[in-house]
């Protein structure tokens, strides 16, 4: 198979590029406020709905999904060209959002937002891989200012949004408001676009690997969620769930060893650059999504905040996280090791939340609030420099295929920190005698339980740290040098 090297960014002028990127902030942004704009609303779905206990549901088959067609856009955008792939991605997200508006229950509004999912894993990795096609390296920490912008003004917008909606409206209009977001992220990418050249290379799809990931890890997350609750951990459902997920693991395993072009590339895996920074990001990225999640309930059934108030309670972990990305990503112009970076915010976040697992019940909500926007921070610096040193550390024309591994692996990390906590949450409540099955607790019942959360978090993110530790730093102004250089010997 030949290979064709992209031609360099510098090829375009500044303002096409500008130009391009607008258009891509455009499609970027209705996944990003998805990801904010759901969390404060989730308890008042659970409570019109019914069946709690599928609630983590309500993520997970979002970011299940979106992780099983991360790297297959990744592949048929190489393909078909990257415009094509981002519309078509854009079209699915807005049809699984209709059926998401329309669900009359919790099963068929899981159902859809994996169909959600689906179009949402291209937004984002498509969009940042047409970045790092058109941005020379050296100048994409400064690309990711506009990115911050984007991901800032979802932030402050999705939470506010979120629990206004479903306190003083409905619930439905979270995923309403995508169809018009959704036009125009679509007319304003088809034209932007059609300044990107392509460069097409054939590619064999994975799809018994993309079904392998998705089967096993959906069984593993029906153990996670009936365990403790509907079953007992000990009973032959959930051990058979159990077993079934760890047979899917290892049937993916072979498929990865034997396929000739496998669902994750084994090759990149290997790459000790690609797999410390994808691991590292991936665990912070299940605390991050896990807390922003769960954090909602946190409030309203622990603390007995409004929707509203819930909502407007994320807001200084959400600017936090985005203060945190511009720090690292303005710091990485200016310095050579830059792994020291993500290694000091994480475990800055680490210590600032260990006090919530020690003291769950009795903190000041300023104190709360300022612990939780802290950490923020200090998760923020892992977003870029795990993106931008992926990006340096490959060849160019293994630049998309790396990009989409680092979203694969932020996805694939949010699926478990998601499941990982509601089994905490919702197994811990059922665990309780007299409580109701998949019923939520709240007051001190709750909190005593969410304090496991708060443990996880802090876990988490010392692990995440200890992985970053392993990464080898390759100076992002020596890319065109050392790109070859990191190799699976390293």
């Amino acid at each position: 198979m030949t290979t064709t090297e992209k031609p360099e960014a510098r090829q375009l002028g500044r303002a096409e590029i500008t130009t391009i990127v607008i258009g891509l902030l455009t499609a970027m942004f209705p996944g990003a406020l998805d990801s904010t704009i759901v969390a404060p609303a989730m308890p008042t779905i659970g409570r019109e709905l019914g069946n709690a206990e599928h609630l983590p549901w309500i993520v997970t088959s979002y970011l299940l999904m979106s992780t099983a067609a991360t790297p297959l856009y990744g592949k048929l955008s190489d393909i078909h060209g990257r415009r094509i792939m981002l519309l078509i991605a854009i079209t699915i997200f807005a049809i699984g959002s209709l059926f998401c508006a329309l669900a009359p229950n919790m099963i068929l509004l899981a159902i859809a937002r994996g169909l959600q999912g689906i179009g949402g894993g291209g937004l984002v990795s498509l969009s940042i891989t047409i970045i790092g096609d058109v941005v020379p390296m050296r100048e994409r920490p400064r690309y990711q200012i506009y990115t911050s912008i984007m991901w800032t003004a979802s932030s402050l917008a999705g939470p506010i949004l979120g629990g206004y909606f479903a306190e003083k409206y409905h619930w439905s209009l979270i995923f309403w408001i995508n169809l018009p977001l959704c036009l125009l992220a679509f007319l304003m990418t088809d034209s932007k676009l059609r300044k990107l050249p392509r460069h097409e290379r054939p590619h064999s799809l994975d799809f018994a690997g993309a079904a392998l990931l998705v089967a096993s890890s959906i069984v593993l997350q029906l153990a996670m969620t009936w365990g403790g609750s509907r079953y007992a951990w000990s009973s032959p459902e959930i051990l058979g769930l159990i077993a079934i997920s760890l047979v899917g693991t290892v049937l993916l395993i072979w498929r990865l060893l034997t396929a000739n072009e496998p669902l994750i590339p084994l090759a990149l895996l290997s790459h000790r650059t690609l797999l410390t920074a994808t691991t590292g990001v991936g665990l912070a990225m299940a605390v991050f999504i896990g807390l922003t999640i769960y954090l909602p309930v946190y409030f309203e059934n622990g603390l007995g905040f409004t929707a509203t108030e819930s909502g407007l309670s994320l807001l200084p972990m959400m600017l936090s996280t985005t203060v945190g990305a511009v720090a690292a990503g303005r710091l990485m112009m200016r310095i050579k090791r830059y792994r020291f970076i993500p290694i000091t915010g994480l475990g800055t976040a680490a210590i600032c939340i260990l006090p919530l697992f020690i003291w769950p019940t009795g903190l000041p909500v300023v104190l709360v609030e300022a612990l939780l926007g802290i950490a923020s921070i200090g998760i923020g610096t892992v977003f870029p420099v795990s993106m931008i040193s992926v990006q340096n550390a490959v060849p160019l024309h293994q630049l998309g295929t790396a990009t989409s591994m680092v979203s694969f692996m932020r996805n694939f990390g949010s699926a478990f920190g998601v499941a990982i906590f509601g089994a905490i949450v919702i197994g811990g409540g059922a665990a309780i005698p007299g409580s109701s099955t998949g019923a939520i607790l709240t007051g001190d019942a709750f909190i005593a339980i969410f304090r496991w959360v708060f443990l996880a978090s802090t876990i988490g993110l010392a692990l995440s740290v200890l992985i970053l530790s392993a990464m080898r730093e390759i100076p992002v102004a020596d890319r065109k040098q050392q790109h070859g250089a990191d190799d699976t010997t390293h």
